[in-house]
This record gives C-alpha cells, structure tokens and sequence, in this order.
C-alpha cells in the first residue's frame, strides 16, 4: 500500500479578480475549492495515475470534514487524525496577482495526536511506500521526519521525503529510497549557487554519499537530474510547454517518479515519469491527469 503524510493540509481557495484593487469590494470571475497540501497533491496525482493510496495526517472542523468528502470523491482513502479544536487551513490562492496567496494556519497539534500518527505508521508493512512531503507545523516536534524514519527503520518500506535543508538532513542516515531536493534547495544546504544540471551532479552525489538512495534535482525550466542507486545518472531538459500553474509540479514529480518506478522498476522508466508527471501539472490550471502525463511522457521519451 502506499502512503502520504501530510501535517498541514488545507482546502484551497483558488480565485480569479481582474482588475483587483485594495480597500474595495472584488468580485471573483472565477473560483475552485481544492485538496491542499503537499502529500494531497502527491496522493492526487498517485490516484490520476491509477495508484490506489491513503492520505494519513490531521483534521479539524467543518473544513476537514469537506477535505475528506472531496478526497474520498477523488478515490482517495483518508487516515486522518482529527483535532478537536480549531479547523483545518483555508489557504486563498489569487490567480491573477502575481501568485499572492494566504495560507492559514492549521490547528494546534499536541503530543498525544502525534502519538496516534506513530501507531498509524506502525501498522506500515514491508513493501509499502511512505511520501514525507512539506513543512512541519509549528505545534509539532521539529524532528518528526526525523522520528518516523527512527521508528520505520529496518521495516522494508520505501520512503519518500519532500522537504528542505535541516528536515532533510536528519533523515539521511535512515537511507530515504528517494528524495527530491531542488537546484535552489540544494544550493542552500551546501552554501553554493547551482544554475546548470551539470553543476549540481556533484553535491546530489554528496547528498547519496550522507545516505539517500536515489537522489532526484528539479530545475524548473532547465530540467531534472537523477542520481541513482544503481550508479546510473539520468539528465533532461524541461519538456516544451507553457507554463500555466508551478504549484503542486515538485509533489507531481515525486508521484510520477515512483508511480513509474512501481511500474517497470526501471530508473530511466521512472525518471522521465517523473519529468512528465511534473511539467503536466506546471501546463495545467490543476493537478495533472493521465492523458496529460502521458502525452508530455511521449514528448519526453521521443525526444
């Protein structure tokens, strides 16, 4: 089975105001409520690949119990932890101004809901796929990634980990199947400025030598780069497209990656998924569907 774990999800409202002005009343032209999160988005596009999987996390309130219909509408299973207290995010997304948003702030999560998403995880069997996606919350312990890749280790579960620097670190020496840092990111752990994908093969090898297995650097425009376990390395331009949408494109090519290694257990099979999954959504007003994905993976492999 697998699994997505996300500590902050939301409802997204996504809007649309031309001619937007301060101080005054806007009206939308348009609006979409949405699944938000990082793990959402992963568990979204797994389902539009065909992956059964289950969402594990927190809810609160009348906007988490929406979270779970819509995701269930989607196919989705719903591990949810709920909080008795406070709701689950809004996060208002304006279209139209230069990708301003508002995100919420989530309800406050307290040691002993912590303690329910450890017994979720304990009931992970070998085989199974873990994603790690996002931020932690400020009422959590700033090493839960930390502490569930401690309590999962030896297991035989595949884990995925999405976040940045120091989160990411402290996960490498539980030996993470796939992590997914980008250029800027990366840059950042290790104090450099990486433009190019031949500039930054060097520090994800650093990143696999600290202990990650496959190592996969996003570039937007200029590509991707996979390092991976088996000593081979993959590079790729970005697919051609227009870009109408970036968010949700890095959980997109993390869902794609694996969606494509479970398919063919082939790293080249996996990484162009992967490129494909991302660049779908990127070209996309939302998550990216099947066709979608499968006619940029065309692009890629014909290219």
């Amino acid at each position: 089975m697998i699994y997505t774990v996300t500590f902050n999800p939301s409802l997204d409202y996504i809007v649309s105001a031309a001619d937007f002005k301060l101080g005054l009343t806007n009206r939308t032209d348009s609006e979409l409520i949405l699944p938000g999160g990082k793990g959402i988005n992963v568990s979204t596009v797994l389902k539009n690949l065909g992956f059964d999987n289950e969402a594990l996390g927190f809810i609160a309130g009348f906007t988490g119990d929406e979270l779970v219909r819509r995701l269930s509408g989607m196919g989705v299973k719903s591990g949810f932890i709920r909080i008795p207290d406070g709701f689950t995010r809004i996060n208002v997304k304006l279209k139209n101004i230069d990708g301003t948003e508002i995100n919420g702030q989530g309800p406050v999560i307290g040691e002993e809901k912590v303690a329910l998403l450890m017994a979720e995880l304990d009931r992970l069997q070998a085989g199974d796929v873990l994603f790690l996606s996002g931020s932690i919350p400020a009422s959590m312990p700033d090493d839960m990634y930390q502490r569930i890749m401690e309590r999962l280790d030896g297991r035989g579960i595949q884990t995925v980990v999405d976040a940045t620097k120091d989160l990411l670190l402290k996960v490498l020496p539980y030996h993470p199947f796939l992590i997914k840092p980008n250029n800027h990111e990366l840059g950042e752990i290790f104090g450099v400025e990486l433009k190019t994908r031949e500039s930054v093969v060097p520090y994800g090898k650093k990143l696999q030598e600290m202990g990650a297995q496959n190592v996969l650097i996003s570039m937007a425009g200029e590509g991707a780069v996979l390092i991976a376990a088996d000593g081979q390395m993959f590079s790729a331009p970005a697919p051609k497209g227009k870009l109408v949408n970036a968010v949700g494109a890095g959980d997109s090519m993390v869902a794609g990656f694996m969606a494509g290694w479970m398919e063919a257990k082939d790293y080249q099979h996996a990484f162009h998924m992967g490129i494909s999954a991302g660049s779908a959504s990127a070209f996309s007003e939302n998550l990216a569907t099947r066709e979608e994905i499968e006619a940029v993976y065309r692009q890629v492999t014909e290219a």
